[in-house]
């Protein structure tokens, strides 16, 4: 089959994860014998910051990383109905532009003959909810939503004419342990700092612990500004900016345990919603600290996956018992490998897909697997 795949961006993923999911899906398709095509604006913010950031070496390191994948950019006056031509499945991530939202459902309404599904991966159906109820989902067969409580605002808002929960995974291919690799450091922190909407949580659940354990730790990732890298600096965290992706699974090799903090948002109104960097800590085999956040769809097993610290106090212990403590923390990283590879996978999500299109009357016509 051909799949095509309108995303904010696939070469970059400078504040935007979606892309790690994205990747590893099309990656999973194309072994499988499928064509995959990545349509991407132009003019997007994440790839204009990442060149902004990293100059134009960033965009060859994508190729180089992933050369079986295939983005094409648009800008005014792209045909998309040419670009869709021959395609199977047509998947239009939230962010994209709502005017071409409502082009290609057009499109579909108007017979052309390809299946269309809406796939939502982020907070804005609750956090800027009139932006998301706007969208044309008319001409669309079909809703994937990274989680339950988001699926159930589609169903209660009757988008779409069918809803399913698609949740993000890891990429296996990319995500894995790396035992060869020596431990240098004791933590790692990989995430972006964001719009101020966590400062006393990663202030709580991660600089506070690192300093008061004098932990030797290091951080990675976009938009800290100037009074979290003074955090980070009085901490003695080591701040190393942007990371690509592609590098995460060598900085988790190197360290023996991370943290993540996840967004007000999906505590508050998304529960069972982890987003993707905790499947990627699992799928490389590091000791996993959590703070709060509610497993509302059983993804994993709360204290044998990772440890789930409830104020500074649990992060502090949870930290000092996983370093102190070769065979717990060994334990606990083969738990949360173990769980990833069972059922968070990005080939268990393109199963899946494959399942869902399956129930829209979509023949599978898989192709012999790709070496």
């Amino acid at each position: 089959m051909r799949f095509v795949f309108y995303t904010h961006s696939l070469t970059s993923d400078w504040n935007h994860g979606n892309a790690h999911f994205l990747r590893g899906v099309m990656r999973e398709l194309v072994a499988r014998g499928h064509a995959a095509t990545a349509l991407a604006p132009f003019d997007a913010w994440s790839r204009a910051n990442l060149v902004a950031d990293q100059g134009f070496r960033a965009l060859d390191r994508f190729a180089h990383d992933f050369p079986e994948l295939d983005e094409q950019l648009y800008e005014s006056g792209f045909d998309h109905a040419a670009a869709l031509e021959g395609a199977d499945v047509v998947v239009v991530h939230e962010w994209t532009d709502p005017a071409l939202v409502a082009e290609v459902g057009r499109l579909r309404r108007e017979g052309t003959p390809f299946t269309l599904l809406f796939h939502d991966t982020h907070h804005r159906a609750v956090s800027a909810e009139d932006a998301i109820a706007g969208l044309d989902l008319s001409g669309y067969d079909g809703v994937l939503a990274f989680g339950e409580t988001l699926a159930a605002r589609y169903r209660a808002a009757g988008w779409g004419r069918q809803v399913h929960v698609w949740h993000e995974a890891a990429d296996t291919r990319l995500f894995r342990p790396m035992p060869e690799i020596e431990k240098t450091g004791d933590l790692i922190w990989i995430g972006n700092w964001g719009d101020g909407e966590r400062d006393a949580q990663l202030r709580e659940f991660l600089v506070e612990p690192v300093r008061d354990l004098g932990l030797a730790a290091e951080a990675r990732g976009v938009r800290y500004p100037p009074h979290a890298l003074a955090a980070l600096d009085e901490a003695g965290i080591a701040y190393g900016g942007w990371i690509a992706n592609a590098d995460a699974p060598d900085a988790f090799a190197r360290h023996r345990v991370t943290v993540h903090v996840p967004r007000r948002p999906y505590v508050e109104s998304l529960p069972g919603i982890p987003t993707i960097r905790p499947f990627e800590a699992l799928a490389c085999g590091i000791p996993l600290v959590c703070a709060p956040w509610d497993d509302a769809e059983g993804l994993f097993r709360p204290g044998e996956d990772y440890l789930l610290a409830r104020d500074g106090d649990e992060m502090r212990a949870a930290l000092r018992g996983i370093l102190d403590d070769p065979d717990r923390a060994a334990a606990l990283a083969a738990s949360g490998l173990e769980t990833i590879r069972a059922r968070h996978t990005c080939a268990h999500r393109v199963d899946e897909l494959i399942g869902i299109l399956a129930d829209l009357g979509v023949d599978h016509r898989e192709t012999e697997t790709v070496p």
